[in-house]
């Protein structure tokens, strides 16, 4: 509910802050006082289309800022948002400048959907110009279902979720047949990919890199034995070789150590040195003569470095490498396997919607059966509350007709009425008159006052045309209606004013410049108000009239 409103520079108001009844709100005051500006801000504080003309002359912007209280479970459609998640009250904020408009909840700014998803939880406006959720066609097969939940609720919740099973297994469905539709080239087209890729057995992503190096081995053979073979003759070959060199240096060295023992140390490294080159030699020996100019395995190298090239250029990506080779082969073997099991399941698939349908089919027909019986029960009831608001002549039905399966069922519902002996039955939205829309919402509201959601009921000129005996069903009907929702109303009827749980006056003020001022009534000034509703003017009669209404 609206616990709060607080306006500054908004049209004619400096600055107000308004405090709301959880219940009964009514706001009286003189013709022409101003008596809709504080609906038309709350409206304002909800709508995506606002003009800056609300903006108080002379000053830069204007601002509506409500605080609600909070029962509804938003913690997740806060969260997707972006917005702070406090707890049970929430801020609400509208500023206007002559730039644009900007709209916070709780601090952040936030978008239009997001604020008509949350006005959809929190507030419906009656008015002889607009009226917003019970007269939207999308919303009577809610209204219905949520009176009647008690009764087949459990077998439309079951519904809802088995048709969300229902649309799953058509999107697999689909996307399956969509894979089984290749024609029958391209299946074998990708199989000939795998094919060639398979064939080529690659075991190792380097091994185009090991290959390669042992290409340049094969193809300088020759070489590599005649610069080995020379360096081992150098080192372990003739006299002159390096090894006999450094045999007669140790000698010498061995003879200096023994008239000097600090030169043992140089001695063994000489030894040291002496058995390194020789295993060195011995390792240059063996690398020459183990090299062969092997033709065949150099033809074979070549073929293969070829074939692996050729891979690497068709499925290699832009990296062009084996190891995005085999990734590409991976990739070509789980679409080649979902494509054929595609095709084996299909059958499959097709006979589990087919089941499910069927459950969804039973299921929808016993909650239409429900629906038609309590559409009747509803339309009698809100038929009988339509006479005792004075619209004796209106006719009131929920027509359900029938419509495809879907995710509500097999159900259109609508609300349908005529207000008047000689029309037909028509949509709700498109007939009655900005007079008698008030009475019927109100209607229809008392009906539904126990089982919808919205938390805030706002009507303005409800009692437009209105008796005295009507008036004083309207306003048992608002008493009622308050007892689940905060009303907030604006009347002209001291009947319906007087069972007000919060009594605000509007007054305009002519001086330097013109101003409106909202007052809270009590005591001796509720009574004059009273008094001046319903005589025109406050005199004894009138006062009388007016203390007997509170009682």
């Amino acid at each position: 509910m609206i616990k709060q409103i607080r306006l500054k520079d908004y049209i004619l108001i400096d600055e107000l802050t308004a405090c709301f009844h959880n219940g009964l709100n009514v706001i009286t005051g003189e013709t022409g006082a101003g008596k809709s500006i504080l609906i038309n801000a709350i409206d304002i504080a909800f709508s995506s289309r606002v003009s800056k003309e609300v903006i108080k002359n002379g000053q830069e912007k204007a601002v509506i800022e409500l605080t609600i209280e909070n029962k509804h479970n938003l913690k997740n459609i806060f969260e997707e948002n972006g917005v702070d998640f406090a707890g049970p009250e929430i801020i609400l904020t509208k500023e206007v400048t002559a730039n644009g408009v900007r709209t916070r909840v709780n601090g952040t700014l936030v978008n239009q959907e997001f604020i008509r998803q949350f006005k959809s939880l929190f507030l419906d406006i009656h008015s002889q110009h607009q009226t917003y959720t019970f007269l939207q066609p999308k919303y009577h097969i809610t209204l219905l279902d949520n009176y009647a939940k008690d009764v087949y609720g459990q077998k439309l919740a079951l519904y809802k979720e088995k048709f969300d099973k229902y649309r799953q297994l058509q999107t697999q469905l689909e996307n399956l047949k969509n894979n089984a539709a290749q024609t029958q080239s391209q299946l074998e087209f990708l199989q000939f990919q795998i094919n060639e890729i398979d064939s080529a057995n690659i075991q190792d992503a380097n091994e185009d890199k090991n290959l390669k190096s042992e290409l340049d081995v094969l193809e300088n053979a020759e070489k590599l034995k005649e610069l080995t073979g020379t360096s081992y003759w150098a080192i372990n070959g003739d006299d002159n070789s390096i090894m006999d060199a450094l045999g007669k240096i140790k000698q010498n060295i061995s003879k200096a150590a023994s008239l000097d023992p600090k030169l043992a140390a140089v001695e063994q490294s000489l030894i040291e040195a002496a058995e390194t080159l020789r295993e060195t030699g011995n390792d240059m020996r063996s690398y020459s003569q183990k090299l062969n100019n092997d033709t065949e395995r150099l033809n074979q190298i070549q073929e293969r470095i070829f074939l692996l090239d050729k891979l690497k250029r068709k499925y290699g990506g832009s990296l062009q490498d084996l190891q995005s080779v085999m990734k590409t082969f991976e990739t070509l073997s789980a679409e080649l396997s979902s494509v054929e099991f595609s095709v084996q399941n299909i059958e499959e698939l097709e006979a589990s919607i087919a089941e499910i349908r069927t459950d969804l089919q039973v299921l929808a027909n016993e909650i239409s059966a429900g629906r038609k019986n309590y559409a009747k029960v509803l339309s009698s009831l809100i038929q009988d509350k339509l006479e005792k608001l004075e619209l004796p002549k209106a006719r009131f039905e929920i027509s359900v007709q029938p419509k495809e399966l879907g995710a509500d069922g097999i159900d259109e519902v609508e609300f349908m009425i005529s207000a008047n002996v000689s029309e037909d039955l028509k949509p709700l939205a498109r007939t009655a008159s900005g007079g008698e829309i008030s009475r019927v919402m109100l209607a229809i509201k008392s009906i539904f006052a126990r089982s919808d959601e919205i938390d805030t009921v706002i009507f303005d000129e409800i009692d437009t045309g209105l008796s005295g005996r009507a008036s004083q069903s309207v306003a048992d009907e608002i008493v009622e209606l308050s007892k689940y929702h905060q009303v907030i109303l604006i009347t002209h009827q001291a009947i319906i004013a007087s069972k007000a749980d919060k009594h605000f006056y509007v007054r305009k003020a002519q001086l330097d410049e013109t101003k409106v001022d909202v007052y809270v009534l009590a005591g001796e000034n509720r009574v004059k108000a009273l008094a001046e509703l319903a005589g025109g003017e406050i005199n004894e009669q009138s006062v009388k009239f007016a203390q007997s209404l509170i009682g």
